[in-house]
């Protein structure tokens, strides 16, 4: 390529422009030859993901291994122990009494608690949690002495020491902690599925997250569809299967009340923690650090797994926000913060690893927008000059066309889940969806990053969180 340039700035003069294009095919090529191995190797990181999938899928098919039923549960050995569920709220007053009823009204099996975490400033909140929590005493509202927003953590925190008081009080020791968002569309089983696998040693147990299709945004908030029903119905058992460490997903977790005592004891007595914008993430892997037993587990109910639903964020505003907090949290603040796994986990490192490419994706998918652009640009000027444009270098043809057969599978694949989950429709819609994700990676990773700088400067943290709706549960069994 140099060799090319040389000749461009041979063949005319330096003060003619005629060096532009030599050069800018130059720029063209590098761009290009950087985002295909970037696609490369992530195609392949991909690729092997499906293979140990695969492999796990055939090996439970041979052995007569099937998903159980909520049916096939055994019943809680100790059903008098209850679970607590926590819900931090900050400015939910739209959404959290729809949650509240519907928990209240789906939850079955073991004893239960629902602790609602709010906020002095935040008079809307604890009027709607108070009026539900007079009629039905499981339900129990938390105010927190500082105004908020804090950080989700310190809310959870917050609960965490009113249900420890009451544990004081009453006599009775919690089983486990339950985690939920106050959006969230709760499974009428849930608790069944936690008390079971936490019975049969688990220390943790995480269950699929289902976005539900907003059919006003079925491209922004669809995506997220996408994503789930790839990394919740693929990833996460490719994860638990190479014994790597399970980050939560921050809902529709059970944490073992003993594990989150011992995650506490090496806190100062907290065991979320406040300075972290992804708690829940890093509470997994702490977790695994400490030697605890992750199941991420599918039961099914009738032919849908035991999930948690919720509407996802539906403008791209507010989806920019929501990534841009996961990509600080995880692949910038939480590399800084957690590290890496044991020293010969190997498993682990390349599960963290994956976990944290999303900036190095984002700088893959702009050089590939930018070579795109560049080589429209470059065309444009041999076809108004009448010369032709130099031939691709073999390697990156190679590379282009490697790239080309992994993004099919890729579409493929993440179409397969999709419809499994979703239906045909969604399954065709999740083509597309695919960029409007790079589109928001691109624009969250720019905000990510500026927030990251702003937290080594010192800048505190706060609830970063967007706003939420709750579906018409009525409407939707119409």
């Amino acid at each position: 390529m140099l060799r090319q340039i040389r000749i461009g700035l041979g063949a005319g003069r330096v003060g003619d422009g005629e060096w532009l294009v030599p050069l800018l095919g130059a720029a063209v090529h590098e761009a290009m030859l950087f985002a295909a191995i970037g696609f490369a190797l992530g195609g392949f990181d991909d690729l092997l993901v499906d293979a140990l999938f695969l492999i796990r899928l055939v090996g439970r098919k041979l052995r007569g291994v099937e998903p159980p039923t909520l049916a096939e549960l055994d019943p809680p050995r100790d059903p008098m122990r209850p679970l607590a569920v926590f819900v931090a709220a900050w400015d939910e007053s739209t959404v959290i009494g729809a949650m509240l009823r519907t928990a209240c009204s789906r939850f079955a099996g073991p004893d239960w608690r629902l602790y609602v975490g709010a906020y002095p400033n935040d008079r809307a909140t604890i009027d709607v949690v108070a009026d539900i929590a007079a009629t039905d005493d499981r339900v129990r509202l938390v105010i927190g002495e500082q105004p908020g927003p804090t950080t989700k953590a310190d809310c959870l925190n917050t609960i965490w020491q009113a249900m420890c008081a009451d544990e004081a009080t009453d006599g009775t020791r919690v089983r486990a902690v339950v985690l939920h968002d106050a959006e969230d569309v709760v499974h009428r089983g849930e608790l069944a599925v936690y008390a079971h696998y936490l019975d049969a040693g688990a220390d943790v147990v995480q269950l699929p997250v289902l976005p539900l299709i907003d059919q006003q945004s079925r491209l922004v908030a669809g995506h997220y569809a996408d994503e789930f029903a790839e990394a919740h119905a693929k990833q996460m058992l490719v994860r638990q299967t190479l014994g790597a460490a399970m980050p939560l997903a921050g809902t529709g977790c059970a944490i073992d009340r003993d594990m989150l005592a011992r995650v506490a004891a090496a806190r100062g007595g907290l065991p979320f923690d406040p300075g972290s914008l992804t708690e829940d993430y890093e509470l997994g892997l702490t977790i695994g650090r400490l030697g605890g037993r992750a199941a991420f587990v599918r039961v099914l109910d009738g032919p849908a797994p035991v999930a948690v639903r919720a509407f996802f964020p539906a403008t791209l505003t507010a989806s920019v926000r929501q990534k841009a907090r996961w990509m600080t949290g995880i692949a910038l603040a939480g590399w800084d913060r957690t590290g890496w796994g044991r020293p010969l986990a190997l498993g682990d490192h390349w599960m963290r690893m994956r976990d944290r490419r999303a900036i190095l994706a984002v700088l893959v998918l702009a050089a590939a927008y930018v070579s795109l652009a560049g080589w429209g640009l470059l065309a444009a000027v041999h076809a108004w000059r009448g010369t032709g444009a130099a031939p691709l270098d073999p390697v990156l043809e190679w590379l282009l066309g490697a790239n080309a057969v992994l993004l099919g599978w890729r579409l493929i694949v993440r179409a397969a889940f999709v419809g499994t989950a979703y239906g045909r429709v969604e399954a065709a819609l999740s083509v597309p969806r695919m960029a409007v994700a790079n589109l928001v990676a691109l624009l969250a990773a720019r905000r990510a990053i500026w927030r990251y700088v702003g937290l080594l400067r010192g800048r505190a943290l706060t609830w970063d969180k967007t706003v939420h709706h709750f579906p018409d549960l009525a409407r939707e069994r119409a």
